[in-house]
């Protein structure tokens, strides 16, 4: 299905992006797991997809900064010679009230979330548009489209996502690359794994199906919308959330 094709998922040593990362590994794609933090569960990543059959190397990042962003891209078109998929997953929350939320605390969001999803789209789409295909995928959340009282800069930075999604999506289509982008709803991950039981139960009420999803709903949008099946299908934002955002 993605045999041949070279991917790069960013923040993709755990959770979401980890899940992607090994989805479109399974489906053929040789698979770049971007991390900043952990040379460890990028490691990790990496050998669970290399013991499956598939191929991957994992290369640290910090996509916030631009020039870091611009490295990463340049290495793997030096070392593969394409970029064929670009999955901007990275992403940090730091929750806080409004009123109580520091000016550091907004700036950490934005740079990882929105920031740098901008840089990885800017140093990728220069080689996108010499092979005229790719497909860009950014992780957004039902927070960019409802909005979520704490996450102010969360929620700024996921709605930002859509915006470029749709202002690229339109920039880059007449080339043959799409770009959509996936808004996760509550996903079972470590981040919502410290949900007390009353905090998960409340949540579950809000959401139709009444559960949360796994990373694979969502990892496997990701892997359809990179496949050719996907080709006429751009500046789209799908909801993977049970129905919470309809």
């Amino acid at each position: 299905m993605l045999s041949g094709r070279i991917a790069v998922v960013t923040g993709s040593s755990r959770g979401i992006g980890r899940e992607i990362a090994v989805t479109l590994a399974a489906k053929g794609a040789t698979v770049i797991v971007n991390y900043n933090g952990s040379a460890e569960k990028a490691g990790e990543v990496v050998d669970v997809i290399r013991e499956a059959g598939g191929e991957a190397e994992a290369v640290q990042c910090n996509v916030s900064d631009f020039n870091q962003s611009a490295e990463l891209i340049k290495y793997v078109i030096k070392t593969y010679g394409r970029i064929d998929i670009l999955v901007n997953n990275a992403g940090i929350t730091r929750d806080n009230l409004l009123m109580k939320m520091s000016e550091e605390e907004f700036d950490a969001v934005l740079n990882t979330n929105l920031k740098g999803a901008f840089n990885c789209i800017r140093h990728a789409s220069r080689q996108m548009l010499k092979q005229r295909s790719g497909r860009i995928i950014n992780i957004s959340s039902i927070s960019g489209i409802m909005g979520n009282a704490g996450q102010a800069n969360y929620s700024a930075s996921k709605a930002g996502i859509i915006g470029l999604t749709k202002s690229v999506a339109r920039e880059l289509a007449s080339r043959g690359i799409t770009v959509n982008a996936i808004a996760p709803g509550f996903i079972d991950t470590e981040m919502t794994a410290v949900l007390t039981d009353n905090v998960r139960k409340a949540a579950e009420e809000n959401i139709p199906m009444k559960h949360f999803g796994s990373t694979k709903d969502v990892a496997n949008t990701a892997a359809f919308l990179a496949s050719e099946e996907a080709g006429y299908i751009t500046g789209q934002v799908i909801c993977v959330d049970g129905g919470m955002a309809m």
